[in-house]
């Protein structure tokens, strides 16, 4: 499956287009975490807690949106976005976005 954020892929043609497709996923914080970002927030520095979480969020939503082209018959995902959003106190959504092709 190719992926681009863009609305063409170089050297490869469109010809069929599948519509939109997206993949989703909410988290939540853990314990653990938040200690560490507490700590983080007073001397400063990456909070690689929240760092992976959010990396394992991203990874679970591309491939939810990969499988949903794929059972379209789409070999690529153009114009792909990201969003988040907050849904509950210390719980967000990544959510991601593109339109399915197929390309030769």
């Amino acid at each position: 499956m190719i992926l681009t954020n863009i609305e063409q892929i170089p050297g490869k043609t469109i010809i069929e287009h599948f519509g939109v497709v997206s993949g989703s996923t909410v988290r939540a914080k853990n314990v653990g975490r938040d200690i560490a970002a507490s700590i983080k927030n007073i001397f400063g520095g990456e909070l690689k807690g929240y760092t992976e979480l959010l990396s394992e969020s991203r990874e679970e939503a591309i491939n939810r949106m990969k499988e949903q082209a794929r059972s379209l018959g789409a070999n690529a995902i153009v114009n792909i976005r990201f969003s988040t959003s907050s849904v509950a106190s210390g719980a967000a959504e990544l959510y991601v976005y593109g339109t399915a092709v197929r390309v030769r």
